[in-house]
C-alpha cells in the first residue's frame, strides 16, 4: 500500500477502494523521510506523545522495508535535537524518542529550521532523492516558520485534542501546501 498517495487521493472523504494506491516498485532515486516530533508538555498531557511514538515506530519500519532513509528531530522544552539519521533505519530504538525537556516552551521554529537544514544538505548530497517532511504535533506552539524549500512533500499529522482547538496544523498545511491528516486517518490508511 502506498499510504501517502492513498491519503492524498482520499482527502477529507471516507476511504474507498478507488482511493487506494499500490506500490508498484521502489523508485530508483529513493526517498528521505524527515520526521519532526513535538515532545512538548502539551503532547505529554493527553498521551498524544505515546500515540505519536507508536506511529513513528511504524513509519520507521515502513522506511526500513522500502530501504528509504529516515531522520528524526525531537523538540520540546528549549531544544530541538537530531535523534537519528539521515540513514536507512536498521531497527527501532526508544532512546531516539526519550522526551527532551518536556514542558516549558515549544521550540517549533528552531525544529523546523533544523529540518530545513537537514533537507537542504540532503538535496545537495542526493539531488534526485525525494524528500518528505513529516510533522507530528498538536500545533500548540508560537511562530509560523517558512516552508522548508528542500521538502518535496509535507505531511502534517495533527494531534490536537480538546474542546478548544487552535487548528494551527490545518493552517500550516494550507500555507505549506502540505497534506493534513489526523492520527486516525493515518492509522486507517496504513
Amino acid at each position: 500500500m502506498a499510504w501517502p498517495g492513498t491519503l492524498a487521493a482520499k482527502g477529507p472523504q471516507r476511504l474507498r477502494a478507488e482511493h487506494l494506491r499500490l506500490v508498484r516498485e521502489a523508485h530508483p532515486r529513493g526517498a528521505l523521510h524527515c520526521f519532526v516530533l513535538d515532545c512538548s508538555g502539551s503532547m505529554l498531557a493527553a498521551a498524544q506523545l505515546a500515540l505519536a511514538k507508536g506511529m513513528l515506530a511504524a513509519l520507521f519500519g515502513r522506511a526500513r522495508a522500502d530501504r528509504h532513509e529516515a531522520a528524526l528531530i525531537c523538540f520540546g522544552g528549549t531544544r530541538a535535537d537530531l535523534r537519528f539519521g539521515p540513514a536507512i533505519p536498521r531497527g527501532w530504538s526508544e532512546q531516539w524518542l526519550n522526551p527532551i525537556g518536556g514542558g516549558g516552551g515549544t521550540p517549533f521554529v528552531p525544529a523546523i529550521g533544523r529540518a530545513a537544514q537537514l533537507l537542504a544538505r540532503a538535496a545537495k548530497r542526493k539531488p534526485a532523492q525525494q524528500r518528505w517532511l513529516w510533522l507530528l504535533t498538536d500545533g500548540r506552539s508560537g511562530g509560523m516558520p517558512a516552508r522548508p524549500e528542500a521538502a518535496d512533500r509535507i505531511v502534517l499529522v495533527d494531534f490536537e485534542q480538546g474542546v478548544v482547538r487552535l487548528r494551527r496544523c490545518e493552517q500550516l498545511a494550507r500555507a505549506w501546501e502540505g497534506l493534513y491528516v489526523t492520527p486516525d486517518q493515518l492509522i486507517h490508511a496504513g
